[in-house]
């Protein structure tokens, strides 16, 4: 690892998280709980992992065979979007990353849900103003919302 490049180091430090959908063009999104979404597919790399995530949503249309029908073309794009990008990624970067595919709720979301910040949690899933779409994570860790918010009132409050 000595000889990694700074894109590489920095993808090291904090990975990448890019959103497919049929709203638009695949896009970076946060790093962060609010991301997960049943409508999404999700190709995150962590340097060592490339991780390709489908929510809820599309993981049943896909189980269910939708992108092997001729009107669902979009939908047969829409998944090879993410495969293509992942192989590219993988064929340029030395060590070789683990490739994992997988979907909401299986067993091996939980490397994606390991770089998430949870902020949504078990604890405010169900709070005002929070995303219903989004998948909370079950995790002791605080936010980083919540971190930030004590390291304030440290920083200001008077030392007696």
């Amino acid at each position: 690892m000595n000889r990694a490049d700074a894109m590489d180091a920095l993808v090291m430090i904090q990975p990448s998280l890019i959103a497919y959908s049929f709203d638009g063009p695949p896009q970076p999104v946060l790093l962060d709980s609010s991301s997960l979404g049943p409508d999404r597919i999700l190709l995150l790399d962590s340097f060592f992992h490339i991780l390709i995530w489908h929510g809820e949503t599309v993981a049943a249309w896909r189980k269910a065979g939708y992108q092997n029908q001729a009107e669902y073309e979009n939908f047969r794009l829409l998944l090879e979007a993410p495969v293509k990008d992942a192989k590219d990624i993988i064929n340029e970067r030395f060590p070789v990353p683990r490739f994992i595919d997988t979907d909401q709720g299986g067993s091996q979301a939980r490397f994606l849900l390991a770089k998430v910040n949870p902020s949504q949690s078990h604890n405010n899933a169900h709070a005002y103003g929070a995303d219903p779409s989004a998948a909370p994570v079950i995790t002791d860790d605080v936010s980083l919302q919540v971190f930030m918010e004590h390291l304030k009132k440290l920083a200001v409050s008077s030392s007696t």
